[in-house]
């Protein structure tokens, strides 16, 4: 009798909720649309620095020129977007706007988003010396961290 009423008071929270896998499921369907390549095929790298950090995004199969040239046009599209305090597509991948988005937005012009080529695909580098906008910056690539499941590390690195 008690683990009956247990259940049934447990069974209609829980009903509601989105089980952690369709999240990552919608997640990385977001992303290849959003991004225009597979989340499958390329490797994301989201790095706490002491001056900002970085996004970075490489392809698994060197060879691959097409998935190169994708990554490159995508990254160095959000270095502009972002510059222009426009953070649409990661609002559009992750389903809500992601934490830090607000204030790097008001304190968009004490950050920098510069994107440069790598060997395999690309990254943007984010940069400021404004502390308000540092913490927004951190709070931002700890969320990607968390939520594309990369496993990169959430302490902050020297330059």
């Amino acid at each position: 009798m008690i683990k009956t009423l247990v259940l049934l008071c447990v069974m209609p929270v829980g009903l509601g909720a989105q089980a952690p896998s369709d999240h990552h499921a919608g997640l990385d369907a977001r992303g290849d649309a959003v991004m225009g390549f597979s989340h499958e095929k390329t490797a994301h790298r989201f790095t706490l620095l002491a001056d900002g950090g970085a996004i970075a995004v490489t392809a698994r199969d060197g060879a691959d020129a097409a998935g190169i040239s994708q990554i490159r046009s995508h990254l160095a599209h959000i270095a502009s977007m972002f510059a222009r305090g426009s953070f649409e597509a990661p609002m559009l991948i992750h389903g809500k706007t992601p934490p830090g988005v607000t204030v790097m937005r008001e304190r968009g012009a004490a950050i920098t988003y510069t994107f440069e080529e790598t060997a395999k695909g690309g990254r943007v580098r984010i940069v400021t010396t404004e502390p308000v906008a540092l913490a927004a910056v951190h709070a931002f690539l700890r969320f990607q961290i968390r939520d594309h499941r990369t496993g990169d590390t959430q302490t902050v690195q020297p330059r």
